[in-house]
């Protein structure tokens, strides 16, 4: 099976993207990433849903999900100064928007290898990416548990 086929579209659409690109490319596009990353929505954090942190990441990371009829989105507050990071969070902001929650826990752990981020990203910001795809997981995994 294809692993592009587990993803939602516009996440796979977005992976393509950064396929066909190369390294400075990728770069260039994860910081243009960066600066679409939508801000968190003034008072989402507590009739929503809770914070999230993601401790192991370097970077400090706050994840919040939205619940809509059974589809989720996700505001990330990421300080400016890391813009690595803000674009992977913008990424999977874009690409998981409105995706039930079933459709954020088939997605693979190690999405960001089908982006190529490995090629221009520290091992330690790697981490990072790994612990958010995790934290955004388990709040799927807690959204499709609480509908039940």
């Amino acid at each position: 099976m294809d692993r592009s086929t587990l993803l939602p579209p516009r996440l796979a659409e977005i992976l393509d993207d950064f396929a066909l690109s190369d390294r400075q490319e990728k770069m260039e596009l994860l910081l243009e990433f960066s600066a679409s990353l939508l801000p968190v929505p003034e008072g989402l954090a507590e009739p929503i849903s809770q914070p999230e942190s993601v401790p192991e990441c370097m970077t400090p990371v706050t994840v919040y999900m939205h619940t809509q009829q059974g589809r989720l989105r996700f505001y990330f507050d990421i300080p400016p100064e890391a813009p690595t990071i803000r674009g992977y969070a913008a990424i999977l902001q874009q690409g998981l928007w409105d995706t039930p929650p079933e459709g954020v826990l088939r997605i693979p752990d190690d999405f960001y290898l089908g982006l190529g981020l490995h090629y221009i990203l520290t091992p330690q910001r790697l981490n990072g990416l790994i612990a958010i795809m995790a934290h955004i997981k388990r709040l799927a995994s807690h959204a499709l548990t609480s509908s039940s």
